[in-house]
């Protein structure tokens, strides 16, 4: 695709070409992101001001804006240093003042003649009963009253910029904004009554009343809608690329994957047969997979890449899987070496520890063949690692790693094939932001063997009651976590109360009884602690949330919380996600600290109803909204300006299908709303879609 289209060309230029922007003011913007006229465009006001005409400034309550025509009576320059110049005026009903500091009289005097007639517009506020408008925002010919926006936006301001400046420069850029052709559907625009692309901008710099700050605004949604419409262009035309992209065709035997399921204690669950089918046709089918495995807590995910990875090995290739952090990559070795061992397969570990001789003599095994799964951090992907016949790349926790490094991946091996794995539920709009390139499995059943968690909530008033229910339960042979209340800002603390309550708990329930882990302990001592809990030498785990992610003990069957109106949605559906692994009934009782806000009552009340991921993660979001969800630096998600995924989820799943559904139509987008749609993605900087449109 040659170049820009020229229609574009002034919205890409120096942001120092609109009215109001000096060297100054561009490197203030240039900071917030802000580098070109398109950016100026796309800043919509977040709020505005009614400056619509008033007979007086009696008819208010102050503080106030207001605009008021109004007679020059008299000027009182300051009688000492550092006290404010004042000018008397008079409007249709009363007298005020308007009051400068810093002032030059000559200056005001020019503007603001004994006699003559002006319009000011300022706040206007009352002191000792006096009304004063302090330095007035506009002060004109009676006659250029027109020129002042009668509902006036206002603009997410970065310091040192004026909303004046602000206001002079989205005028210019709206001047320089072409009228382009449409690319949205019309019946889509029909439907929901949304004005042209150039329309919908002059309306929301213009706002005419407060509904036209709304996200519901017909006008800004249709803004939105282009933002989303480009984003999920691009992962539509990657996901077409990629799935014409030639693979390479691994069919598997059976013969590794039987003997490892004939293995099992259980039979696997129809979620997980039915991803394996999926997988394994996309395995052997000769285009290149890029699936997303989504899998609530305990959903088996483990098992459904055991599967994969040995399809791949019994076609003679190899497999690799990459998890963000060496604790998780180690327990995925844990987790996956026993059983790849069942089918007689070599499997092994490269992470960043891994130096000199020991390294070489793997990296060597690896590029010989001899060794079937790599298990690693992204130490991975350096360059030293060379693979025999890399046919299948599987990474967990995908939001750690950005689409270019899916890419890198992809690079290792001749047509690599992908499969991405996630133990967050992600509600679909994220889903959709994050993943619309790739093919979506959803394990949504839990393996037999798991019994449903009764949630209850208690208040910490009742900890006694507590305590004697905990010591039945051990009684009866049972064991529990007790996780401490989170502190943000200091382990320390964390720790210290870890400790109290451990010190507490071994008093009322025996020495013995009681273990402790936190986040201070050196390694080893923690492992200690842990593997007494496993093996029921212990039987009360006091804890701080080190034990979120992937510990295993059948046996645990009841969860406390402290204080869990300080933990997050996500977070407490992972701490109770790990009990209910066994047979036994399991509780997770969450204790909080009364009175409890509305939104920690919210959030304690859906985990009461439901254990079910997906339910919870929607709630989430709406509650705290996607950056904080998945954390933003390493989110990957992409930053929108004007569409909101968590208010607007709904028009992310239209442009979703709307991409699709066009690129099937008119793949190489050459028809007349194919070359409108390559303006949106030059308009919205989606560069990377127009690389995969190739040359057209």
């Amino acid at each position: 695709m040659s170049g820009r289209p020229e229609a574009l060309f002034p919205l890409f230029g120096a942001v120092e070409t609109l009215d109001g922007i000096g060297p100054k003011t561009a490197q203030i913007l240039e900071k917030a992101g802000v580098t070109k006229p398109r950016d100026i465009l796309m800043t919509l006001p977040h709020n505005a001001i009614d400056r619509s005409k008033r007979q007086s400034v009696a008819d208010v309550t102050p503080p106030v804006t207001v605009t008021v025509v109004v007679t020059v009576e008299a000027h009182y320059p300051p009688r000492a240093k550092g006290r404010p110049y004042r000018v008397a005026v008079r409007d249709a009903a009363t007298q005020f003042q308007l009051v400068f500091f810093h002032a030059r009289g000559d200056y005001l005097k020019k503007q603001l003649p004994e006699g003559g007639r002006r319009v000011v517009s300022g706040k206007v506020e009352s002191f000792d009963g006096v009304f004063q408008m302090v330095h007035p925002d506009y002060m004109l010919l009676e006659e250029k009253i027109d020129t002042i926006p009668t509902f006036e936006p206002v603009y997410p301001l970065h310091a040192g910029i004026t909303q004046k400046a602000m206001w002079k420069a989205t005028r210019s850029a709206l001047a320089m904004a072409p009228e382009l052709a449409e690319w949205a559907d019309p019946t889509l625009l029909a439907r929901q009554g949304w004005p042209a692309w150039r329309e919908a901008l002059a309306q929301l710099h213009a706002p005419e009343d407060a509904g036209g700050l709304s996200l519901t605004h017909p006008a800004r949604q249709r803004l939105a809608y282009d933002e989303l419409l480009a984003h999920q262009m691009t992962l539509a035309l990657a996901r077409r690329k990629a799935r014409r992209r030639a693979g390479r065709a691994s069919q598997g035997t059976g013969r590794l994957t039987q003997a490892v399921i004939k293995a099992l204690p259980y039979a696997p669950t129809g979620a997980q047969t039915r991803a394996f089918a999926e997988i394994a046709a996309d395995l052997a089918d000769e285009f290149r997979m890029n699936r997303l495995l989504q899998g609530d807590v305990g959903a088996g995910k483990t098992l459904v890449a055991l599967v994969a990875l040995l399809t791949v090995v019994e076609a003679g290739g190899q497999g690799v899987m990459m998890a963000p952090t060496e604790i998780l990559a180690r327990q995925h070795y844990d987790g996956l070496a026993p059983l790849a061992a069942e089918a007689g397969v070599r499997i092994e570990l490269l992470t960043g520890r891994d130096k000199g001789r020991e390294r070489a003599e793997k990296l060597a095994a690896l590029a010989a063949g001899d060794i079937h799964i790599l298990v690693g951090t992204h130490a991975v992907f350096q360059d030293d690692v060379h693979f025999a016949d890399l046919r299948l790349a599987i990474i967990d926790e995908q939001h750690r790693f950005g689409v270019a490094q899916r890419m890198a991946l992809g690079a290792k091996g001749q047509a690599v094939d992908v499969l991405v794995m996630t133990a967050t539920p992600i509600p679909r709009s994220l889903a959709l932001a994050q993943y619309g390139d790739m093919d979506v499995t959803v394990l949504d059943e839990k393996p037999p063997g798991r019994t449903p968690v009764k949630t209850a909530l208690v208040s910490k008033g009742r900890m006694e009651e507590v305590v004697s229910h905990l010591q039945k339960a051990i009684a009866d042979g049972r064991q529990a976590y007790w996780v401490c209340p989170l502190v943000e800002e200091s382990e320390v603390v964390e720790m210290t109360a870890a400790e109290e309550r451990f010190k507490r708990l071994r008093a009322a329930l025996g020495e013995g009884v009681v273990g402790l882990v936190h986040g201070q302990m050196p390694p080893a001592e923690k492992d200690a602690a842990m593997a007494r809990f496993v093996a029921g030498e212990t039987k009360v785990l006091v804890a701080t949330t080190v034990i979120e992610v992937g510990v295993n003990v059948p046996n645990a069957s009841i969860m406390v919380i402290e204080h869990a109106e300080n933990f997050g949605l996500a977070q407490l559906h992972q701490l109770r996600g790990r009990v209910g692994r066994g047979s036994d009934a399991s509780t997770c009782l969450l204790m909080y600290e009364a009175p409890l806000s509305e939104t920690e009552q919210r959030r304690l009340e859906i985990l009461r109803e439901t254990e079910d991921g997906f339910k919870i993660a929607e709630e989430d979001l709406s509650m705290r909204g996607a950056g904080d969800m998945i954390g933003t630096a390493q989110s990957g998600l992409p930053r929108f300006r004007i569409a909101d995924i968590e208010r607007q989820p709904d028009l992310m799943r239209i442009a979703q299908t709307d991409a699709r559904a066009f690129l099937e139509k008119d793949p190489d987008l050459a028809s007349p709303r194919g070359q409108a749609m390559r303006l949106l993605l030059w308009l919205m900087e989606q560069d990377k879609a127009i690389q995969l449109i190739g040359v057209g």
